[in-house]
């Protein structure tokens, strides 16, 4: 197995290489910029956890449509999603299979904040492109006491 942890906080980077098994190769770098990926793509397996809370809804989509880029034929995407209002999960779900992803399970009960979804890639991967930002990070949007990202 090869894996590939993008991270900008050299902090976290460091804590990471410490943790990592063989076989996680640590890059302490833009997660944005698909550059941060050449040499580790296509991937049969693209973790996009913990991103779509911290970015707008116009790169949510931005970056679905250029996940086929990071995979390999039939690549399986896993992503996660709050569910606090305006609970975007069921936008995120069609982004994904208007960007050619079939849903493969999708885990979001009331008990739980977070929903969970699983796709994988139904059509040809596009070509990786160098360089391609996905999104910007907005930052946590954990402060929800209006209602909205702090």
């Amino acid at each position: 197995m090869h894996a590939r942890l993008v991270e900008l906080d050299p902090r976290n980077c460091e804590a990471a290489r410490t943790a990592a098994p063989p076989g996680v190769e640590v890059v302490c770098g833009d997660a944005s910029d698909t550059s941060s990926y050449a040499g580790a793509v296509p991937a049969a397996l693209v973790l996009a956890n913990g991103v779509f809370g911290n970015i707008s809804d116009e790169h949510i989509v931005r970056t679905i449509g250029i996940l086929p880029s990071l995979c390999a034929p039939g690549a399986t995407v896993t992503w996660t999603r709050h569910r606090r209002p305006p609970d975007l999960t069921v936008d995120v779900r069609r982004w994904f299979l208007d960007a050619g992803f079939a849903e493969v399970a999708f885990e979001g009960s009331d008990e739980f904040v977070f929903g969970v979804g699983v796709n994988r890639l139904e059509r040809a991967p596009d070509p990786f492109v160098p360089g391609v930002k996905m999104f910007d990070f907005v930052g946590s949007d954990q402060n929800w006491e209006r209602g909205q990202p702090a």
